[in-house]
């Protein structure tokens, strides 16, 4: 551990948040960037058709939402709605522009409609209880979910229930992975021992593949930016001096921090920052300490809050075997993110 002492600044490891199940269904809305996403804005590459193609079957599937055309039911001008399963799942490497496609849908729907990551309405579910969350979805014409992981028996089963109780009632189930919904589980538990679940969650919906390359990477090196110290306390000063709000942390206080915090509160844990340093980055091994540090990064990449670090690369964060394992999309993923937040390069959609 280094013996420099970190300049006067926020501590976000001297934020103890709290949250209610109230705040977190007024957050279930796009993220910042995706508030005024479009099927016309998204950008697909000509390389990777089924990104072009992505948009239009959810055009299609956004037809049902679609008011009926004069002329009456034995019209021929009538306009058949085309024939969907009640959810659509796009399931694509990170950076093909899936939340972006999310967000978009999202903004076409009739409300009462959401729109929140998996941790949030499992959150959700624990802030309110099981029966309390089905009584405030059901009616949603639409409920978005954005990062669709399933990593231990217990969300399988819930999240089935939850879902087939909302599309018993006639919601329409939208989300975004990394893993094919038969796959999910995979490397992470016993998915066999779950394998009725699964099948069961995965019946719900339409696969979407959209194939193609990070965005994030595309005109980016391969590695988070890094700054000495004395170039970290020039900047932190600096922003000090001008009223910005900048949080300056040693990253394995911020590391033992996050897990008295549930991931749920993250945002609360970071509302408010403008910046985030960190120093003395050190590799982390223990999955834990990595599956919440990734979902700090996912937080902070949503509110569009630049890190500045000293240390370790970020993008170096996690270590060899934690790339080969089950969570292996998870963290590359996050350092995909933990470039484009130390480079200041955070493009408009995903």
């Amino acid at each position: 551990m280094s013996a420099h002492a970190l300049p006067a600044a926020a501590r976000l490891t001297e934020v103890t948040p709290s949250i209610t199940g109230r705040e977190i269904v007024a957050e279930l809305v796009p993220p910042p960037q995706f508030r005024t996403a479009t099927f016309e804005s998204y950008r697909p590459d000509r390389d990777f058709p089924s990104q072009a193609e992505a948009v239009e079957t959810l055009r299609s599937f956004a037809q049902v939402w679609e008011p009926p055309q004069p002329g009456g039911f034995f019209s021929r001008r009538r306009k058949r709605q085309p024939d969907h399963k009640p959810g659509v799942y796009l399931d694509g490497g990170f950076g093909v522009g899936k939340t972006h496609l999310l967000a978009a849908l999202w903004h076409v729907a009739p409300g009462p409609k959401y729109f929140g990551t998996f941790i949030e309405y499992t959150a959700l579910v624990g802030a309110l209880g099981f029966q309390q969350t089905i009584d405030l979805l059901r009616g949603s014409r639409l409920i978005c979910i954005d990062e669709f992981e399933l990593d231990d028996p217990g969300d399988t089963m819930m999240m089935t229930r939850l879902l087939g109780s909302l599309v018993a009632g006639g919601t329409r189930i939208a989300a975004t992975s990394n893993t094919p919904p038969q796959a999910l589980g995979e490397g992470r538990f016993a998915a066999s021992d779950f394998l009725r679940e699964i099948q069961s969650l995965s019946s719900h919906f339409e696969t979407v593949r959209i194939d193609g390359l990070d965005y994030r990477r595309r005109d980016m090196s391969g590695s988070a930016v890094v700054v000495d110290p004395d170039t970290f306390d020039r900047i932190v000063s600096a922003m000090v001096s001008r009223g910005e709000k900048i949080t300056a942390d040693r990253f394995r206080d911020l590391v033992d921090h996050l897990a008295t915090v549930h991931p749920s509160k993250y945002v609360k844990l970071i509302s408010g920052v403008e910046t985030i340093g960190l120093v003395d980055v050190e590799q982390l091994h223990d999955q834990m300490e990595a599956l919440r540090f990734v979902a700090f990064v996912d937080r902070v990449y949503d509110a569009e809050i630049p890190i500045i670090a000293t240390g370790v690369p970020l993008s170096e964060v996690f270590d060899s075997e934690m790339l080969q394992g089950g969570y292996r999309k998870k963290y590359l993923r996050a350092v995909s993110r933990l470039i484009a937040l130390t480079s200041g390069e955070l493009p408009p959609h995903e």
